[in-house]
């Protein structure tokens, strides 16, 4: 089985669409939450994971939308939230409201959170690449986070811990946006990037009373 895996699409709904039309053929989808803030299209991401049924975790923007998470937020991401909760319809929100913390999904064998997995229900632990280790892995085969909107990807004896990046607004230095796939099968798993198109979603976001560096920002993968 091979199973793709997205993260923090953060309302972009561009580089989502490119992401999905670049991703090889998979058995399943996954999300690891933060899919509104930010970028111009909140209502537009929530409905394409919605029709396709990915099973998604709450991500901490998520959260702030539906008023589940202290409002501790720059004043772009406090004007992203903003926007996607005028932007989202009643049943856009009930939806992002009934996402789990976590999830377990293909027979428990990959495990999706969206911060640190030991404390799933708050969003000020941040686990960078540089911190994956087999003691983050539980009795799932594969651990999927994201929140830094950084790509890493450890594999170990004990399984593979991996970020799959940030679809919506990457900050590892790569504006383009991320992915994965994982082979349950071969238990292997590989992070791949697509180009989309930046100058798009920076128009868009100048329509907007969005910040204008939300857009400038892309550019540079900050």
């Amino acid at each position: 089985m091979k199973v793709g895996l997205i993260s923090d699409v953060h309302g972009n709904r561009v580089a989502l669409e490119a992401v999905l039309e670049e991703m090889p053929p998979v058995d399943r989808l996954l999300c690891a939450g933060d899919i509104v803030g930010y970028n111009p299209w909140p209502a537009a991401c929530v409905d394409e994971l919605r029709e396709r049924d990915v099973p998604t975790v709450m991500g901490n923007h998520d959260a702030a939308v539906v008023g589940d998470a202290p409002f501790r937020f720059n004043g772009m991401a406090r004007a992203g939230v903003e926007h996607a909760s005028e932007q989202l319809s009643e049943e856009q929100r009930e939806w992002l409201e009934s996402l789990p913390m976590e999830r377990l999904e293909c027979d428990d064998r990959i495990k999706l959170v969206h911060g640190h997995p030991d404390d799933p229900d708050r969003y000020t632990r941040y686990t960078y690449p540089r911190e994956f280790s087999p003691g983050l892995l539980d009795e799932e085969d594969v651990l999927v986070l994201g929140h830094t909107h950084i790509q890493g990807l450890e594999q170990f004896a004990e399984g593979i811990v991996i970020n799959p990046g940030s679809v919506g607004q990457p900050r590892d230095g790569d504006p383009r946006a991320g992915y994965a796939v994982v082979d349950l099968e071969a238990l292997t798993a590989e992070t791949h990037r697509v180009e989309y198109d930046i100058d798009a979603v920076q128009a868009a976001v100048r329509e907007t009373d969005l910040p204008e560096r939300i857009g400038t920002r892309l550019a540079r993968g900050e």
